[in-house]
């Protein structure tokens, strides 16, 4: 009989190696968010970690598998949901939240990193997927609720409604453009919310 092995990090440790995780997962954090993907060396970050080498190496093996448990963790910590009464109360609460992590000097150029690492790499790709899929799923149950409300129209896909609140912020973060500021979430979550209304994320009922 084969046994599958898990991938490196997904086994979630308790006492001291959880503290070790933890120790490793904020070092390789900060490495990414000072030198970038490319210069991401398992070594340093033990060194930084002030852990032995052999146990970076023997847990996560791979740079990209340490990305990939770092991303897993990033949306285990993520803050959760917040529901105010209405759905443009709780889409601008989603967007202020995207835009205070982005627009920190560490976070963004953290998020900075690991998007430009999945262009070329499929193992943080698929991490970086995974970790998207999490918070939209956490944060979807708002739109659900606004069309329970009748604040928007019955087959409004949820997913799509709360990835076009965060993608006008990711869009600013990558490209360098105007400041990032609570203003700049208040108009995504604004737009999304007249989208919303005008039926642009109703499912099509169509045949493909």
């Amino acid at each position: 009989m084969t046994v599958e092995r898990p991938d490196p990090g997904s086994v979630r440790p308790g006492g001291r190696t959880a503290r070790v995780r933890a120790a490793v997962l904020d070092a390789a954090g900060d490495a990414l968010a000072e030198q970038g993907f490319a210069q991401l060396d398992l070594a340093d970050v033990a060194r930084r970690a002030e852990v032995g080498r052999t146990t970076v190496y023997r847990r996560w093996g791979t740079v990209t598998g340490l990305v990939a448990d770092l991303l897993t963790d990033m949306a285990e910590r993520s803050l959760p949901r917040t529901e105010t009464g209405s759905l443009l109360g709780d889409l601008t609460a989603n967007a202020r939240l995207v835009q205070r992590t982005l627009a920190d000097p560490r976070q963004g150029a953290l998020f900075r990193a690991v998007i430009a690492a999945a262009t070329c790499e499929p193992k943080t790709a698929e991490a970086l997927r995974r970790f998207y899929l999490t918070r939209v799923g956490e944060w979807a149950p708002c739109v659900q609720q606004g069309i329970d409300r009748g604040e928007a129209p019955e087959g409004t896909d949820t997913h799509e409604v709360i990835r076009a609140v965060s993608a006008p912020l990711y869009y600013r973060l990558l490209t360098g453009g105007e400041r990032l500021d609570e203003a700049a979430a208040d108009r995504a979550a604004a737009a999304a919310m007249a989208a919303t209304r005008a039926g642009v994320f109703v499912r099509s009922t169509e045949p493909r």
